[in-house]
């Protein structure tokens, strides 16, 4: 990778870099938030500008709709929002894209909704908010005290407990009288998709499909770019993976030419998760799964049943596996019955 993407893709399934428990007093080196000029759109809010955020304490959350480490963090971002806005928090979510699907507004729009984000979220396709903060990582929280200062960094999944400790001590110091009055208790949700990783069986990391970024890659020949190609899968070991089939391996995915093609990964993982997308929007492109050669029963995901049925309807993250006994080296199969498919990530938990 050319520069700093989510954290899973350089370190690993779960990494934290956070700073100290409390904030420090304000002071002169202190950056000031920038501006979140560069937005070529907003959701639930009209633009907001620094003008209309001073004297409120704000959460600045970098993400994007199919990263995994992103929907594990948002639970806790919701449950936030809902908590501290009485108190004079504003959460903004900053929606910057990895993939090119990422960038379509109504991919977004129908995410936002799916996922029940009401806060604020700019639209940073062109990466500007992205660069003005020196952003490196998905996701990423800033936090800015009312007199508009960055006090505080996180990057990457994990410790919500200094993150809102961070928040409570701003809202504090704010002195602002809606601060000073009891936070509602909120119910944190972190069922399926937002379910923390188990990172004691965690020994499988972000996969790329496009040849751009693929690694582990088990087919013999290896990747044949650009262009339709005749692939088996060969044998995969522990965090190889293979294509079956004819496929056309480009940047950022593969995509499928005839039906009857599959992925193969050795895995070894609670979860596994898997980018996936269409080459004609509005063509459903079904799928089954095995797991070892069997359906994968008590273990599928939220995307699946029981028998590894699955439908590709939109471009999104998707759950195929969550195991619910003992975790060992898995193989997985997913096998596509509509031509079309594009495979972008595997991601696991």
């Amino acid at each position: 990778m050319s520069m700093f993407h989510r954290i899973t893709s350089l370190f690993g399934t779960l990494v934290v870099l956070a700073t100290c428990l409390a904030p420090v007093p304000a002071h002169a080196a202190e950056p000031p938030m920038p501006r979140l000029d560069g937005a070529v759109g907003w959701l639930n809010s009209p633009p907001l500008t620094l003008e209309s955020l001073r004297g409120k304490v704000v959460l600045v959350d970098f993400w994007t709709y199919s990263c995994i480490n992103c929907l594990r963090t948002l639970p806790h971002v919701r449950a936030w929002a809902q908590r501290y806005t009485a108190q004079g928090l504003v959460v903004v979510g900053v929606h910057t894209p990895e993939f090119a699907f990422e960038k379509n507004l109504a991919n977004v729009e129908r995410a936002t909704k799916d996922l029940k984000i009401d806060f604020p979220v700019a639209i940073d396709s062109n990466y500007a908010i992205w660069r003005s903060f020196q952003n490196r990582a998905w996701p990423a929280f800033y936090l800015v005290d009312a007199q508009g200062l960055i006090r505080h960094r996180q990057f990457g999944e994990g410790d919500f407990d200094t993150a809102e400790k961070m928040i409570q001590a701003l809202l504090k110091e704010s002195g602002s009288e809606a601060a000073r009055k009891p936070a509602p208790s909120v119910a944190l949700d972190t069922r399926g998709i937002g379910l923390p990783p188990d990172m004691a069986n965690a020994k499988s990391q972000e996969t790329y499909v496009g040849y751009q970024q693929a690694e582990g890659f088990s087919s013999p020949g290896g990747i044949v770019p650009e262009r339709s190609h005749l692939y088996a899968p060969g044998t995969p070991r522990v965090n190889e993976w293979g294509l079956s089939g004819e496929w056309s391996v480009r940047p950022e995915f593969a995509e499928l030419g005839r039906a009857g093609g599959s992925v193969v990964y050795r895995f070894h993982a609670r979860d596994l998760h898997l980018v996936l997308g269409r080459a004609s929007a509005g063509m459903p492109v079904r799928f089954r799964l095995t797991l070892d050669g069997k359906p994968p029963g008590a273990d599928h995901g939220v995307d699946t049943d029981a028998d590894g049925n699955g439908v590709i309807d939109a471009e999104r993250l998707y759950q195929l596996v969550r195991q619910q006994g003992r975790i060992g080296d898995r193989t997985i199969e997913i096998r596509f019955l509509d031509p079309g498919a594009r495979a972008f990530a595997f991601t696991f938990g």
